[in-house]
């Protein structure tokens, strides 16, 4: 644990914290929402997917698009984070997998500055490595530089 990620077994749209917590996962730049952790999200609460789709939708009048976050509240202490990390949702010969490294940086940058006036922990899937193809071990220093290393503790949840 020496980059100050938790790692534990579990659901992360059930985070096992005290005090205030933000749920944060990677969403695609088209507006799409429909496969992956979202679905859990949604089961759980209609508030995120309904903000992503109206922030989409006004995208012309607002700061949608790669790099951007949306905070939700979806409950007294708990937030849903839509981090727009994704390029589209295809893997592609010439593009490669929907990933956007530099994006989830930005995002994540962003969710920092977002969280520590809540003085809440952040809790994860393995962001960006499910449908957008990405690679843990390229995602996982962008979180440690980008939360941990501000002091933000972090939980990152692995389906059972």
């Amino acid at each position: 644990m020496g980059n100050g990620i938790t790692y534990r077994r579990g659901d992360a749209t059930s985070p096992q914290a005290k005090g205030p917590k933000v749920i944060g996962h990677v969403c695609n730049d088209l507006g799409g929402w429909g496969k992956g952790f979202v679905l859990a999200l949604s089961r759980r609460w209609p508030e995120p997917e309904a903000a992503y789709r109206r922030w989409y939708r006004e995208r012309a009048g607002n700061d949608f698009g790669l790099g951007a976050v949306q905070l939700v509240q979806v409950a007294p202490d708990t937030w849903v984070a839509n981090l727009v990390g994704q390029r589209g949702i295809r893997t592609g010969r010439s593009t490669g997998a929907p990933v956007r490294y530099q994006a989830i940086g930005t995002a994540l940058d962003r969710l920092a500055d977002l969280v520590l006036p809540l003085q809440a922990s952040v809790h994860l899937p393995r962001i960006g490595c499910g449908l957008a193809g990405g690679r843990w071990e390229l995602v996982e220093p962008l979180v440690t530089a980008r939360l941990t290393d501000r002091g933000i503790p972090v939980t990152v949840y692995d389906q059972d």
